[in-house]
C-alpha cells in the first residue's frame, strides 16, 4: 500500500472516529491559534482526559491572547490550580507577552521562532505548526511512538531512540488535511493502538503492521528510574492555624506555597518515628517526614492559614496532600 492509501484510510477513519475536544471546535483562524497554543501548554505531561475541564474552564476566564497576557497571575494560577507543573501557566504568560510585543500578537509561523517563545521546545512548536498552521508536519508524541514501533516491531535500544523514530515518520506520508492528519494519526495511538490489548480490529493500518502480523504488540520502551528522595516538613501550628512558605528552595513548585522543608540523609528518615508519607512529584518519588511542631517560628514572608481558608488560596496538590494528612499526625 503506498502513502497516499495510508494518508486516505487514517483521514477516514479520524473523520468517523475523532473526539469531540473543546480545543477542536470550529473557530476563527487566530483563535484557533490562541486554543493550540493554550491545549498544547496543557498536554505538556498531562492526559486529554485530565486537560478537558481545565482547559473549558481557563478559555471562559481568559479567552484571548490579549487578555492572557495581561492577566494577574493570581487569575492565571487559580485558573491551573490542580493541573500541576505550574511553570507551564507562567510561561504561557510569557509567552503571550512575548506575541504582543514582538509578533504583533499572532503565533509566528517557523519551528524556530517558535521554541524561541518561554516554555516551547521541539515537540510543542511541531505540534502548533502542524495543527494551528495546516504544515505537513507530524510531531512525535507518546502515541505516534507506539504505532512507529509497532508498524515497523522495533525492538532492539536503538530503533527505540527518537531520531530513529523521527526517521521512520515518512511511513506516513501526507496529506492537504495536514491539521487533522497529524491530530488523526495521534488520535489513533490513543484509541486504538493503546499501550495495552491494542484494538487492531479498528485499526486502519493493521495490514501494513509488522506487529500485527507476528500478533505481538509488546513495546519496549527506555526505563525510566524516579529519583528517590527523602525531606523533613516542619508541621507549625498554633490553635487552628497552620505555617507555610513560598517555595524558593526546591526546584520543584517554584514560589507556590508548600510546608518548610529540607532535604534529609535515608538514615534519618528511616529511623525517625514521626509520621511519613509518600508523594509522587513528576520523576521523583518524595519519602516525607512529618515533624509537628507548636510553636511559630519568626520567618518572614509566612503564610497563616487554617483548613477553611484553603480554598481561598492557591495550592498546589502537594500541599493539599499534606494538609489531608497532619490531621491524622
Amino acid at each position: 500500500m503506498n502513502d497516499k492509501n495510508i494518508s486516505k484510510k487514517i483521514i477516514y477513519w479520524y473523520d468517523n472516529n475523532r473526539r469531540f475536544l473543546p480545543w477542536r471546535k470550529k473557530v476563527s483562524k487566530k483563535q484557533k491559534e490562541y486554543f493550540t497554543l493554550v491545549s498544547e501548554f496543557m498536554l505538556q505531561q498531562t492526559q486529554v482526559k485530565t486537560v478537558i475541564p481545565y482547559f473549558i474552564n481557563f478559555i471562559k476566564t481568559i479567552p484571548n491572547l490579549k487578555t492572557l497576557s495581561r492577566v494577574k497571575n493570581e487569575t492565571l494560577m487559580r485558573s491551573w490550580e490542580g493541573l500541576g507543573y505550574y511553570s507551564r501557566a507562567k510561561n504561557l504568560k510569557k509567552t503571550a507577552i512575548k506575541i504582543i510585543k514582538d509578533h504583533n500578537g499572532r503565533l509566528p509561523k517557523s519551528i524556530d521562532e517558535l521554541k524561541n517563545l518561554p516554555g516551547i521546545g521541539d515537540y510543542t512548536s511541531k505540534a502548533i505548526m502542524a495543527i494551528a498552521f495546516n504544515k505537513k508536519i507530524i510531531p512525535l508524541d507518546g502515541n505516534v511512538e507506539r504505532i512507529l514501533k509497532r508498524v515497523f516491531y522495533l525492538r532492539k535500544e536503538d530503533e527505540i531512540s527518537k531520531e530513529y523514530l523521527n526517521s521512520k515518520i515518512h511511513f506516513f506520508g501526507s496529506s492537504s488535511r495536514a491539521s487533522d492528519y497529524a491530530q488523526a494519526i495521534m488520535e489513533i495511538g490513543a484509541l486504538v493502538c493503546k499501550p495495552n490489548n491494542p484494538l487492531c480490529i479498528k485499526c486502519p493500518i493493521s495490514f501494513n503492521c509488522i506487529s500485527f502480523k507476528k500478533n505481538d504488540f509488546t513495546i519496549k520502551t527506555k526505563i525510566k528510574f524516579n529519583k528517590t528522595k527523602y525531606f523533613e516538613a516542619q508541621i507549625y501550628q498554633d490553635n487552628d492555624k497552620y505555617l507555610l512558605i513560598r517555595n524558593n528552595k526546591f526546584n520543584f513548585l517554584k514560589n507556590m506555597p508548600i510546608f518548610p522543608m529540607n532535604e534529609v540523609e535515608k538514615k534519618k528518615y528511616k529511623y525517625s518515628n514521626n509520621k511519613k508519607i509518600n508523594i509522587k512529584l513528576s520523576n521523583m518519588d518524595m519519602k516525607i517526614i512529618l515533624n509537628k511542631v507548636y510553636k511559630l517560628p519568626n520567618i518572614k514572608n509566612k503564610i497563616l492559614l487554617n483548613r477553611t481558608q484553603t480554598k481561598s488560596i492557591i495550592l498546589p496538590s502537594f500541599t493539599k496532600k499534606i494538609f489531608s494528612s497532619i490531621s491524622k499526625i
